[in-house]
């Protein structure tokens, strides 16, 4: 007997079905610069470098990390990719560069055709909120790699900005104010201690709806990162922007320091905006400390902008005229102990 490629595991036929799936999703994202099709061996995109005196290309690579197994739980996979995108967008967003183009991995130990086109439905999606093109991808069929169902991604953003207005956070100085944008829910940290919580702890499934939440449990949880292309290009064009901070993995008190000149420090309001209930819920539920929950998640609190105090008010005005409920959150002080210190009434 002859042995065939199908033998082993990989099925040919069904990777080339997805690709003929996803291939109206992917279109949706091209645009003038894109120079090639599905397809090709390598993906070409063409750079307008009108107006820039030295352009300075700037990446970002992520995952989704485990919040794909909320996704393998409800059997729902159309936004998970949107979170992918937005992981690497937001992170380029914060150099102050405006995103090109995407390309994502996407590894399973069984190619479903309908699933992957699902996934890279919501990476498309991901993409056309970013301003990005989806160039190019590679989906991996890896039998007796990865359980029954299951399936991990990556993705890679690239961006451009004129290397004189890199943002860097060098400039940032006390008195300072810190802008606070929104996010749209937990974004996609912190899932490990999510999945601890109420499905160990509190034995509950994603199906159960919370009173708290207006929405099932798996509703709120797979809710897609929030992508922050549009904040930023409302505000970047019109106001000197010192630094931008992604609220990703490690929460306010990782982040926060990585823009911050050695001197400084920021001093966070938390009651200048409203934690939303799914922060409140996971740490009822956990009985987690307050502060834990700043170091591992964003409260609410997506991206944030640090400007100079006379520019915060159209700052936060610009954001608001953008769709966006942006506040003065804090402000830039010396630092004499801690790099974040969280202040409110008590």
């Amino acid at each position: 007997m002859k042995l065939t490629y199908k033998d082993a595991g990989v099925d040919t036929k069904e990777g080339e079905r997805a690709v003929s799936l996803m291939k109206e999703h992917v279109k949706k994202t091209f645009n003038e610069n894109v120079l090639t099709g599905l397809g090709s061996f390598g993906s070409l995109f063409s750079l307008d470098v009108a107006g820039m005196k030295q352009p300075v290309l700037v990446s970002g690579t992520d995952g989704v990390g485990t919040k794909l197994k909320i996704a393998f739980m409800m059997d729902k996979h159309d936004t998970v990719g949107i979170d992918c995108v937005a992981m690497c967008v937001n992170d380029v967003l914060c150099q102050g560069a405006k995103p090109l183009f995407f390309l994502d991995y996407i590894a399973t130990g069984k190619v479903r055709a309908e699933k992957i086109a699902d996934i890279v439905k919501g990476i498309a999606d991901g993409c056309s909120q970013s301003g990005s093109a989806l160039v190019g991808g590679e989906t991996a069929e890896m039998p007796d790699f990865y359980g029954e169902g299951e399936y991990d991604m990556a993705g890679f953003s690239v961006g451009i900005v004129d290397k004189e207005r890199i943002i860097t956070g060098e400039r940032i100085a006390a008195g300072d104010r810190i802008i606070g944008i929104p996010s749209s829910g937990i974004h996609s940290n912190g899932y490990s201690l999510v999945r601890k919580v109420f499905f160990e702890k509190m034995k509950m499934g994603v199906d159960e709806y919370v009173d708290e939440l207006g929405q099932t449990l798996g509703e709120a949880l797979l809710t897609p990162t929030k992508i922050y292309a549009n904040a930023c290009g409302a505000v970047l064009p019109k106001f000197d922007v010192k630094g931008i901070v992604h609220i990703t993995g490690g929460g306010f008190f990782e982040n926060i320091p990585r823009i911050l000149p050695d001197d400084t420090a920021a001093v966070i309001d938390t009651d200048a905006w409203q934690i939303p209930p799914i922060f409140t819920y996971i740490e009822k539920c956990g009985n987690i400390d307050r502060k834990e929950m700043f170091s591992t998640y964003n409260m609410g609190i997506g991206m944030m902008m640090v400007v100079d105090a006379d520019d915060a008010a159209g700052v936060v005005e610009a954001l608001k005229a953008a769709g966006e409920n942006a506040a003065v959150i804090g402000e830039i002080r010396q630092r004499t102990d801690d790099s974040v210190v969280l202040s409110h009434n008590e």
